[in-house]
């Protein structure tokens, strides 16, 4: 009886064991996931921390209703951000493109000088690009290393033939790299370089203009 009674429970775990996988693909694809971009995973605390960090920014202003009511698809343009930032640097990394610390630095610095100080440019990227002032440092390291980028190819970033060209060699690393999203957050397109129907992402981060004062 003893050794029926193993046998019966070695068949129940093997038959356990054997449907683990089946429930697991009815699951969720991505858990704890936002998106998988190069084999590195974005994940959904990284997503939400960012989030968290403009909505906070949003809340301390004085538009902060306009501001957040304008930002219903946070979630999905934070992805799209994020996801964009991987591929620029892939895409720099075969140009052979490197950008400093201290050329965002620089880049920020002329930023502040035009929008008429830090707090005056601070308050117009998070209403303009709903940048928090924990990622401004980030923005610009964007910007810098896509005019790099632009340089390297030969191209004017700020001209739609340059664009063009940034763009398809962007498309290039997105396509070498296989991006992976999250399905909640919609698909992503190699081609446009967006999620969902989000508007062209790397456009509004990497050639977006210097605040006006």
């Amino acid at each position: 009886m003893v050794r029926r009674r193993t046998a019966t429970l070695s068949l129940t775990a093997v038959a356990v064991l054997a449907a683990a996988p089946l429930l697991t693909s009815c699951g969720a694809e991505h858990p704890g996931t936002a998106a998988v971009v190069g084999g590195q995973t974005i994940s959904m605390s990284t997503l939400q921390s960012q989030v968290k960090a403009v909505r906070q920014a949003q809340g301390g202003s004085a538009q902060s209703a306009q501001l957040i009511e304008s930002t219903g698809d946070l979630d999905r343009t934070t992805l799209g951000a994020l996801v964009f930032d991987r591929v620029l640097d892939a895409a720099a990394r075969q140009n052979g493109v490197t950008v400093t610390r201290a050329e965002a630095q620089q880049a920020r610095a002329a930023a502040e000088a035009q929008a008429g100080g830090a707090d005056a440019l601070r308050d117009q990227l998070l209403r303009q690009y709903a940048v928090a002032p924990g990622g401004i440092d980030d923005f610009y390291r964007v910007q810098a290393e896509a005019q790099a980028l632009a340089h390297k190819l030969g191209v004017d970033l700020a001209t739609p033939d340059g664009q063009a060209a940034v763009t398809k060699s962007l498309v290039k690393a997105a396509q070498a790299m296989r991006v992976d999203v999250n399905p909640r957050f919609g698909t992503w397109n190699a081609q446009t370089l967006t999620i969902g129907s989000a508007s062209t992402p790397w456009l509004r981060r990497a050639v977006a203009p210097t605040p006006a004062a």
